[in-house]
């Protein structure tokens, strides 16, 4: 299944739109959310990782933390090439193995996101690589740890990740990915500083500990599947109304929150020169 996007909607994905190039699915949160995920990591990060960082951004004039992470979504239309060999990387379907990772079967050649997350994490750490190589890599790495959270991205194929589940929410169509990815938020109209205020007064995350991929990167998968399994998430009404939001809109910005705190401390491991 695929990724939410956050296209329409200030807050958490980007669009909604099903294409060859992403089987069964659209982009994961939005731009907003992307950005969201990296702000709430920035102030957490080591100041070895944040020298590091600051390092590489500036080999791109302008370049933000935040402003690269909805950077692998623009790819179809930047570096089209690399945006159709990277178009499985966003996401992984789970659910119809009961939210069970089978790498052979989920993740063919390591092209789902919990491999690619492995992947590029190691190029990112890797500080023989060349600038450029590492820098790609910090901007998959940043966008990737929001997809992983993003429950959409984790949960059934057969729908595209909730792309042909269709839906009526606040008296227009929509489906089931695209109401993940903006469509809760929408009429919140929040800017990036509100939106981060309010992730920030959440409730901070237990256990996100210094992260290990091999282990971590599949959990945090499966967890996401989970929630795209709850009863619920699936409505057994076709015409939603701001219930649905009020019920599974704090869920979706629980796992932004959660997504900022554990990019953190993994650029901090990866970043880490002891």
């Amino acid at each position: 299944m695929k990724p939410f996007s956050l296209r329409a909607f200030p807050l958490l994905l980007a669009a909604v739109v099903t294409t060859a190039l992403i089987p069964g699915h659209a982009w994961a949160w939005g731009a907003q959310g992307h950005r969201l995920v990296a702000r709430v990591a920035e102030p957490l990060l080591d100041p070895q990782a944040k020298a590091e960082i600051q390092r590489l951004l500036a080999t791109e004039p302008g370049a933000t933390l935040d402003s690269i992470a909805p950077w692998a979504d623009q790819l179809r239309a930047q570096d089209p090439s690399l945006g159709k060999r990277s178009a499985g990387w966003h996401y992984i379907n789970m659910g119809e193995e009961g939210c069970t990772y089978v790498p052979p079967k989920q993740c063919p050649d390591g092209n789902c996101v919990v491999e690619a997350l492995k992947a590029q994490s190691a190029l990112l750490a890797d500080r023989s690589n060349a600038d450029a190589a590492r820098l790609q890599a910090l901007k998959f790495v940043v966008h990737l740890m929001g997809d992983i959270h993003q429950p959409m991205h984790a949960g059934y194929g057969h729908d595209r990740g909730g792309n042909t589940y269709q839906l009526q929410f606040d008296g227009r169509g929509t489906n089931l990915h695209s109401l993940w990815d903006s469509g809760m938020f929408y009429a919140q109209r929040r800017d990036d500083e509100q939106f981060l205020q309010q992730l920030l007064a959440l409730p901070a995350p237990d256990g996100v500990g210094r992260p290990e991929l091999q282990r971590d990167a599949p959990r945090w998968a499966v967890q996401s599947c989970h929630i795209a399994m709850r009863p619920g998430v699936y409505p057994t009404t076709r015409k939603l109304d701001e219930h649905y939001a009020d019920t599974w809109r704090p869920v979706a910005e629980a796992q932004v929150r959660l997504a900022g705190e554990r990019l953190a401390a993994l650029l901090n491991t990866l970043l880490d020169r002891s």
